[in-house]
């Protein structure tokens, strides 16, 4: 399958806006007031990324996701459209964010997506708040990925090279 330039639909990118005073900073990640119940977070967890290293791509079939990027770190982050009924249906995007443009991006269902620490020498941090709770109440229930990364003859492990 080829993917075109173009945006997804669904996908959602917002920008953060960083507060500074002599104290240092505050940047907003998220408000209820922003996001429709169906994606409202259900939890959050924070992940650091080495500088060169790459996380996913997956999809999920249910969650929707909604990373935020402020730094320390900077990331070229990966989306495909893989929803068959989507408008969008075969585009791909690709987002630059971090220390140097603070982004919150929502990713609903069936959009595959990835991300690289673009960094040379910096940890990338990514704070993440999804709508599903990973492995369901308790951690009883299967995990809702689909992960693309360990297919060798996958289009989807070019990423790391675009």
């Amino acid at each position: 399958m080829e993917f075109e330039n173009g945006e997804i639909e669904g996908v959602r990118i917002r920008p953060l806006t960083k507060h500074l005073d002599e104290r240092g900073f505050l940047v907003e990640t998220y408000r209820t007031d922003e996001f429709p119940e169906d994606v409202r977070p259900v939890m959050s967890y924070v992940s650091s990324t080495e500088p060169g290293q790459s996380r996913g791509p997956h999809e999920h079939a249910d969650q929707t996701d909604t990373f935020s990027f402020i730094g320390p770190g900077n990331f070229k982050i990966y989306l495909w459209d893989n929803r068959n009924r989507s408008e969008t249906f075969g585009n791909r995007m690709i987002v630059f964010a971090g220390e140097d443009r603070h982004l919150s991006l929502t990713i609903p269902p069936g959009i595959v997506h990835a991300y690289r620490n673009i960094s040379r020498l910096k940890p990338g941090l990514v704070i993440n708040y999804p709508n599903r709770l990973y492995a369901g109440a308790g951690k009883k229930e299967r995990v809702d990925e689909v992960r693309h990364e360990d297919a060798e003859d996958h289009f989807y492990r070019d990423f790391q090279s675009t």
